[in-house]
């Protein structure tokens, strides 16, 4: 079965890897057919093993060999198909469009967490089928309250975030 591991953290905030490593720690623990996408910490690869055993077993092996907490949100190819079916906004010259990928039930706690913020007018967030979207002006993300919150290490464990031309790259070559 092909998958893809969103990587948490990587190439952000001193996190740094190269992603021939990634992928060579990810072959290492027996996983075949492994590629990446960007330098944003996008593996694809093909495994017989479950989600559950391959986040446990690929956390750690990446944990150990770059010295840092890794977290990854493993998706299958039917699952990330389905991430960019439901998209609610176009993706335009002015915007960016974020997907969110993570734990069951961050859908809730994300729009929990957004309608707290004083968003801005190009600020618009959804909810589609248990997927969280989120709209806004480019070169605002990382200057957003929810930006902001979003780089906050207390979520690190639940969630990370793709800019939907990242997820349309990504299934190409999934």
């Amino acid at each position: 079965m092909r998958f893809c591991a969103f990587l948490r953290g990587v190439n952000v905030n001193g996190t740094s890897m190269k992603m021939a490593d990634v992928r060579d720690v990810f072959e290492s623990a027996g996983l075949s057919e492994v590629s990446s996408v960007l330098a944003s910490g996008n593996i694809l690869f093909s495994s017989e093993k479950s989600v559950n055993e391959l986040k446990i077993s690929l956390e750690k092996a990446m944990s150990d060999h770059f010295k840092y907490d890794a977290f990854m949100f493993i998706k299958t190819k039917d699952e990330v198909k389905q991430i960019l079916q439901y998209v609610p906004f176009q993706n335009d010259s002015s915007s960016h469009v974020y997907a969110f990928i993570g734990e069951e039930g961050v859908d809730k706690m994300l729009d929990d967490e957004f309608s707290k913020l004083k968003a801005s007018e190009a600020e618009k967030t959804k909810i589609v089928n248990h997927h969280f979207y989120w709209q806004n002006s480019k070169g605002n993300t990382v200057k957003s309250d929810f930006g902001k919150i979003l780089g906050n290490k207390r979520y690190k464990h639940l969630v990370t975030s793709r800019n939907i031309n990242t997820i349309e790259k990504i299934l190409q070559k999934l």
